[in-house]
């Protein structure tokens, strides 16, 4: 929240292989104005940008702050995704057609890939619709969102460098989506047959390593 932070943490961005916006970001105008000087600064150097929770709020009041940045990834929930679809598509959502208001979304804002978190996650680049539907559990817990965004954080990186040859030819980041939504609840699952009701996202971080292991390791 300091006078200079855009520029000081421009002197990070070089550093950087993909950049995370929005968990415990708040809504002060300080930060938020901040963030979106942040998220030029990424943008000029083509670094991956993640974007959940507030700096979807900040998306939602200035589209065109990542319009037509295709190395931007959007995870919103369903709430979220009703509000920025509105903001930019101009229509409430039609909740007889998910799939197409996900690939409208998309399409929308330049073919970004956008994940709606859900029941099924439903993952977009503007091109197709991929659905993950990997078993989780019936217990969600504060925090699983935070997780999936740093996960897609270090896969967006990993599948822009892996290139196409290694992703058959399919957008990376929508490939680094469906990995991060897949590793996410597998945590969720084997943290609840460990835990049950009482699980936090404390408890999903603890399995990230089995789960990796057991989803792309074996």
């Amino acid at each position: 929240d300091s006078p200079d932070a855009v520029h000081e943490v421009e002197k990070w961005l070089p550093r950087l292989h993909a950049i995370v916006i929005g968990p415990g970001l708040g809504r002060d105008d300080v930060l938020l104005g901040n963030a979106k000087g942040i998220i030029e600064k990424a943008k000029a150097k083509g670094i991956p940008i993640v974007i959940d929770a507030d700096g979807l709020w900040l998306v939602t009041q200035h589209p065109s702050l990542i319009q037509g940045y295709q190395r931007a990834i959007l995870t919103p929930n369903f709430m979220e995704f009703s509000r920025l679809y509105e903001s930019v598509v101009k229509d409430p959502v039609d909740g007889d057609d998910h799939h197409g208001c996900v690939l409208r979304l998309s399409r929308a804002f330049g073919n970004l890939t956008i994940v709606q978190k859900g029941e099924r996650d439903l993952l977009s680049d503007g091109q197709k619709v991929l659905v993950c539907s990997h078993e989780g559990s019936n217990r969600r817990c504060g925090g699983q969102g935070d997780l999936l965004a740093g996960s897609l954080g270090v896969f967006a990186h990993w599948a822009f460098l892996a290139g196409p040859e290694k992703t058959n030819g399919q957008n990376p980041f929508l490939v680094a989506a469906f990995g991060a939504c897949s590793l996410t609840r597998q945590c969720n699952s084997q943290a609840f047959q460990k835990h049950g009701r009482s699980m936090t996202a404390t408890d999903m971080i603890a399995q990230i390593g089995t789960a990796f292991n057991k989803l792309f390791e074996t």
